[in-house]
């Protein structure tokens, strides 16, 4: 069974952490990882940098370009995952833009995934239809999960659509907007999310975007299996550094679990 399959087994609120690989500092990815980890963290996205990240908000961006600037490669980050699933038994996701991975070779980067213990892919910009149509049947040669991200302007035909074609959960963005952290969320997402929730889908989903604090990892749960945060962990980090991650999760789901 995929370990994303796994995570979802049960009925409690999942909490996913995306930070850039290779940021703060090159060599960070693998230490960022055993902390998260040690503190409870169901599932952890790790982004490959791109010089273009159009979905991403300014500290993300940021993030991506110092882990450019750091040295950071698609090649690098497979060197440094090589023996991850000696020690690191959590999910791991791969999330990034389609070019460096075309680039790299798609089925290439797959067998590498597969090879290194990745258990599934986000891939903000590629098509669901094209997925489906010209790359699905590698992707499960290589048993590697695709999820694909809806908006709250997202059409339900659309939404069943990849929720048929689609394996692990479905990234449910909070908002229309770029990423980047909030205080809270509004009546329109509350009705969002209450409206996919009552769609009663096949594939779980997981809330991204806007998730800063225990208020809105509560409120992005309530009607979903977890959250995923991303900005306020990276603004975290990089003041607090590696050695105070647990307070950071600590600070999430102190008033959750």
């Amino acid at each position: 069974m995929n370990r994303i399959d796994q995570a979802f087994q049960g009925d409690q609120k999942l909490l996913s952490i995306y930070f850039s690989a290779g940021h703060p500092e090159l060599e960070d990815t693998v230490p960022i990882l055993r902390a998260l980890q040690d503190c409870g963290v169901d599932m952890v996205e790790i982004g490959l940098p791109f010089s273009d990240p159009l979905a991403d908000g300014p500290t993300i961006q940021q993030s991506s370009t110092r882990a450019l600037a750091n040295g950071m490669t698609t090649e690098k980050l497979f060197q440094q995952l090589e023996n991850i699933r000696e020690e690191i038994h959590i999910p791991l996701i791969l999330m990034g833009y389609f070019n460096p991975m075309m680039q790299y070779g798609v089925e290439r980067f797959c067998q590498k995934c597969q090879a290194i213990g990745i258990d599934g892919l986000i891939i903000p910009d590629l098509p669901v239809n094209l997925y489906h149509e010209e790359y699905k049947t590698l992707f499960d040669q290589y048993n590697l999960y695709n999820m694909f991200l809806i908006t709250p302007q997202t059409s339900e035909e659309r939404i069943r659509y990849i929720d048929r074609v689609s394996s692990g959960f479905i990234y449910m963005v909070s908002s229309a907007s770029v990423t980047g952290a909030q205080q809270n969320f509004g009546d329109a997402q509350g009705d969002y999310f209450k409206r996919i929730g009552s769609m009663q889908l096949q594939t779980p989903q997981v809330v991204g975007f806007g998730i800063s604090n225990a208020e809105t990892y509560r409120a992005a749960t309530q009607h979903s299996r977890g959250a995923i945060i991303g900005s306020a962990f990276i603004k975290f980090l990089e003041k607090n550094g590696i050695a105070a991650i647990a307070d950071f999760i600590l600070s999430i789901r102190k008033t959750i679990d």
